[in-house]
């Protein structure tokens, strides 16, 4: 049996993980605030502050992987308060992460730190790849860049890293999906802003079925974990309304985005960045997406029972 230890588990990927392993045979000890009682002996949960070394350390000892989710929810005001929260909740539980491999007598075999996406410049016409995307200057992009360098700084002989770079995932039980489903219902699933940006997406199973990948294949490195065909908002938003079969959707101009985003407490940029990020290197390594086009991936969320 493989152990597999995720670090800030308890969320929507998280479960995703949780959901796709357990059935192939892994022991899934979970690193989380917020601890339960599963009832399944392959399935614990470990408490952590995700700043400090502790007891949950010992559970490393001899993994095949570790994976890192940890971090707030970037889904907010940024406020200084929440933009210090952001990076930090990254920072730190990456570095006490590294401590803690460093320490382990037989340390995992692979670790794989969450990073995001959002790491590149808002772009319209240049794909964002590994190896050509640039890598810009604002609050966001510098949390992705100082996550993956306490991740990339840390030295870990005899654990292989892999940064995840991703993009939206869409599932069914959390995640981005979800709002954009209830502004469709209520007749607001039009475009947003010019609805040019582009949208940059994976369906939660692709995402489970890349990271089995990536371990399956030993690979190692930086991987933009998103879908091969992204597309425009607007385009994005009408493959929802058609497969909800709601008949219009309501144009959101940008100023009205910014006003709605100050009520509910987030930012607009979530929605109005363009991001044209490539899978190229999970292609030229042979991986198959079970659902490549939006149409495929959101058919199968609203339709699964």
């Amino acid at each position: 049996m493989k152990k597999m230890i995720i670090a800030g588990g308890s969320g929507f990927l998280g479960q995703s993980l949780i959901s796709y392993f357990l059935p192939k045979d892994y022991e899934i000890i979970v690193l989380s605030r917020n601890t339960k009682n599963t009832g399944n002996d392959n399935l614990r949960y470990i408490e952590w502050n995700a700043k400090t070394l502790d007891i949950w350390m010992t559970e490393l000892e001899g993994a095949d992987v570790l994976i890192n989710l940890t971090g707030k929810s970037v889904d907010c005001r940024y406020s200084e308060k929440n933009k210090a929260e952001i990076l930090n909740s990254r920072v730190d539980s990456t570095k006490v992460l590294g401590e803690a491999v460093q320490a382990c007598a037989v340390p995992p075999k692979v670790w794989m730190n969450s990073s995001t996406a959002t790491i590149y410049k808002h772009s319209l016409e240049r794909k964002m790849t590994e190896e050509n995307g640039i890598i810009g200057d604002d609050f966001s992009m510098n949390v992705a860049k100082s996550w993956e360098k306490a991740f990339y700084s840390c030295k870990t002989p005899k654990t292989s890293k892999i940064a995840l770079r991703t993009s939206i995932v869409l599932g069914k039980n959390g995640g981005a999906f979800i709002p954009l489903k209830s502004l469709t219902k209520l007749g607001l699933g039009g475009a947003q802003g010019n609805g040019k940006q582009k949208v940059s997406w994976i369906h939660e199973h692709d995402f489970c079925r890349a990271v089995d990948f990536l371990l399956d294949k030993h690979l190692s490195g930086i991987f933009n974990v998103t879908a091969p065909n992204p597309i425009p908002n607007k385009r994005f938003m009408k493959v929802i309304r058609k497969i909800m079969k709601v008949p219009f959707g309501l144009f959101q101009p940008k100023w009205l985005l910014k006003f709605g985003a100050r009520i509910i407490k987030t930012e607009a940029e979530l929605i109005l960045k363009s991001r044209y990020v490539i899978p190229e290197k999970l292609v030229a390594a042979g991986f198959q997406f079970h659902y490549p086009t939006a149409e495929k991936a959101v058919e199968e969320i609203i339709n699964r029972h």
